[in-house]
């Protein structure tokens, strides 16, 4: 009995097992001068009061042995419990440190949930993270990534984890099972058709472990749009595709690169967002429904139906309660 006790004692933290060795040697030397010198120590408390004060090497003298045989145990407190003290707060801020640079090195489980998880380290990840810090995203946010030695966020609310994406186990410690949302963007260090398919991988690893956490991937390649799709992916972006769409618009029209990331940029209380149609809106045309939503600094611009989005309909469109407006707001 004693030595599976024993056993399963060895196999406690150091820092559990010094702390219950303290606690042990303050009680018992606590209870023993109480009955060595009842009259000066007229309870146990009080008795562990003054060995806790005694091992703390305090000495406030409120309380103190008066006989030769309280004093020689007060020498043997000294030896013992000085020495046993000292070693749990040695403990406690090794354990202190060792937890600090576990964050840091990306080796700690995340214990959240509701939390966004952005797998990749690159330009377009560090922009997204900073965009929401400055932004005050109240949900937790979890950066995932093989290439980083340490949390680049290290004094901000970001929890990094170090690891290959697709593996399971780098997966759940991110505690992707209660996760909202998940962000993939692509290898910055491997070509193209590659980092297209390791986010495809990825895809198919967060799936596998959520099916129903709301799935952006980051992808460059037209050939695997659709692969992304059928991996599961509820929103593609196609980088190179919209960045040549920008571009292309900047010819034509001078100026418009400025103009398009003032409209998505949320920091200047630009809000290109959708919305939902409201059980009054249902039946009014798109310029009537417009003229309505101007009045509440709401710019309708678009209505989504499923996959089809159409930019500027026909003024004598009917809204209908299954579309979703596309709207800039303040």
């Amino acid at each position: 009995m004693f030595q599976q006790f024993y056993y399963r004692f060895l196999r406690w933290p150091v820092i559990l097992r010094v702390l219950l060795l303290a606690i042990t040697v303050i009680i018992v030397f606590g209870a023993a001068i109480h009955y060595i010198e009842p009259k000066t120590f007229p309870t146990i408390f009080v008795g562990i009061w003054w060995a806790v004060i005694t091992t703390a090497t305090v000495g406030y003298g409120d309380v103190y042995p008066v006989t030769v045989k309280g004093r020689l145990l007060g020498i043997l407190l000294v030896f013992i419990g000085a020495g046993v003290l000292s070693a749990y707060f040695a403990s406690l801020a090794a354990t202190t440190v060792r937890s600090q640079n576990s964050h840091i090195k990306g080796k700690t489980i995340f214990t959240g949930k509701k939390h966004t998880v952005i797998i990749g380290w690159n330009g377009r990840s560090r922009s997204v993270i900073e965009q929401l810090l400055k932004a005050d995203y109240r949900f937790p946010i979890v950066l995932i990534d093989d290439t980083l030695e340490q949390n680049p966020f290290p004094f901000r609310q970001i929890h990094f984890i170090k690891g290959k994406p697709y593996n399971d186990e780098v997966l759940r410690k991110a505690n992707l099972v209660m996760a909202e949302f998940v962000l993939i963007t692509s290898d910055q260090h491997k070509t193209e058709i590659h980092a297209d398919m390791g986010t495809i991988l990825t895809l198919l690893a967060v799936k596998g472990i959520h099916p129903d956490v709301y799935c952006v991937v980051e992808v460059l390649t037209n050939e695997n749009i659709m692969n992304a799709k059928r991996g599961g992916a509820d929103e593609v972006i196609q980088t190179n595709k919209q960045t040549s769409y920008v571009m292309m618009n900047s010819i034509l029209s001078h100026g418009m690169s400025n103009a398009i990331l003032s409209m998505l940029d949320q920091l200047n209380n630009n809000h290109l967002k959708f919305i939902p149609v409201d059980d009054e809106w249902d039946g009014l045309t798109f310029q009537s429904l417009s003229n309505k939503l101007i009045k509440e600094h709401q710019l309708l611009i678009g209505i989504k139906n499923g996959e089809d989005t159409i930019i500027n309909p026909p003024l004598y469109q009917i809204i209908t309660k299954l579309d979703n407006l596309l709207v800039i707001s303040k």
